[in-house]
């Protein structure tokens, strides 16, 4: 009788400290299962598997997730810096007792290829995996369009890095990774309902959100913990000279999305997963300068707007440089004072169609191109023939 092909068992980390990680991680295990039924892929949350080295977990019912996701609510950003450098510095301490912690789990569930989804812990996971599964390949799949070093994304060691852009992949380059160990994709992973043009139910109209149809629409997002600055928006936006409504998602933040139920030219939206089908109703985006949400936004022919001064997080402060050299947006440096003038400059001119001309010229298909390249470096061994 034969001897049966194995199957690749692969693991792709994550962590909840925003929601771009999990997003990226559950995109991906979606698009395999059509284009690889035939491996053995799971997600794995790292924060759950280091639960017991959490110094944070271990004198509070909370998590250190818990503390970030916090300081994005309430938009206490200013000190991004020092908090992550005080993260990375705590991680090294803890390195001893992280990486057994790693070992202990792939020896008891062997891999085949490992894809880390998150930053900072890239030196401990790799150093663990190599000491129990030397021959197994370590991959780091950057959700960010750049790298935000030191020991941020890229650590200096014989692993591969997939990166969304140019930048990225200059600085693996510059780090001193071989060229075939560098990948660069079209863009940062999106969920596979980004591209799904068909509509499985009846689709969502501005009228059934109680919003004029041919108005200007601003959809305003602020990940899922939406900071208290989308509803300053709102009211700021009152003072545009061009009529103008929004739609506001307000994820897990309910307090934001009771304060502005019933407010005109306003809808507010609460935790949901088709934020797709609330992008195909608004003509541009308001927002964070989130890698995820950047990313949706423009995929979906919208325009962004960002904020970029002091409180921009130390690691998305090139997100929005990225966005003025590629001429996809407008970026201010306070929304609460400028935004109204952002948006009529953006509907006042040609803005608004030249901005959409360039976004649709991004094309990202990175979900579909990164699982191809798992499969390339699964080939480069011989283990695994294509079924």
């Amino acid at each position: 009788m034969p001897k049966r092909p194995h199957r690749p068992v692969v693991e792709l980390f994550f962590f909840d400290a925003g929601g771009g990680h999990r997003s990226a991680a559950t995109a991906l295990l979606q698009v395999m299962a059509q284009t690889h039924p035939h491996w053995q892929v799971s997600i794995v949350n790292l924060q759950e598997l280091l639960q017991t080295v959490d110094p944070v977990n271990r004198f509070s019912k909370y998590q250190s997730q818990d503390i970030y996701n916090a300081i994005l609510k309430r938009g206490w950003t200013q000190a991004s810096e020092p908090l992550l450098r005080g993260l990375q510095q705590g991680i090294r301490l803890l390195a001893p007792a992280i990486e057994e912690r790693l070992r202990m789990h792939w020896r008891k569930n062997p891999v085949d290829l490992v894809v880390s989804l998150i930053p900072n812990f890239n030196r401990a996971m790799f150093c663990a995996l190599r000491d129990v599964r030397p021959a197994t390949p370590y991959i780091t799949v950057m959700t960010d369009l750049a790298d935000c070093p030191p020991h941020f994304w890229l650590e200096p060691q014989d692993q591969y890095v997939v990166c969304g852009t140019a930048t990225a992949a200059q600085q693996a380059s510059e780090m001193g990774y071989a060229a075939d160990r560098i990948f660069q994709v079209s863009g940062m992973i999106l969920k596979p309902q980004f591209y799904d043009r068909v509509k499985k139910s009846k689709p969502l109209s501005r009228e059934a959100l109680g919003l004029a149809p041919g108005i200007p629409t601003a959809l305003i997002m602020f990940g899922g913990y939406s900071a208290n600055i989308a509803g300053k928006i709102v009211k700021a936006l009152r003072g545009c000279d061009s009529k103008l409504q929004s739609i506001v998602m307000c994820g897990h933040n309910e307090k934001l999305r009771h304060k502005l139920q019933g407010l005109k030219a306003c809808h507010a939206v609460g935790f949901t997963s088709e934020v797709q089908s609330y992008m195909r109703l608004a003509d541009f985006f308001i927002g964070k300068p989130g890698p995820g949400s950047i990313s949706e936004a423009l995929h979906m022919g919208l325009p962004v707007i960002l904020e970029r001064n002091r409180k921009t997080m130390l690691q998305e402060q090139y997100n929005t440089i990225w966005v003025e050299q590629e001429g996809v947006g407008l970026v201010v440096k306070k929304f609460k004072k400028q935004i109204a003038d952002a948006v009529d400059q953006m509907l006042q001119t040609d803005q608004l169609s030249v901005f959409r001309h360039k976004a649709a010229q991004l094309n990202n298909q990175a979900v579909f191109e990164v699982p191809k390249i798992f499969e390339s470096i699964l080939d480069k061994g011989g283990r695994f023939p294509r079924i």
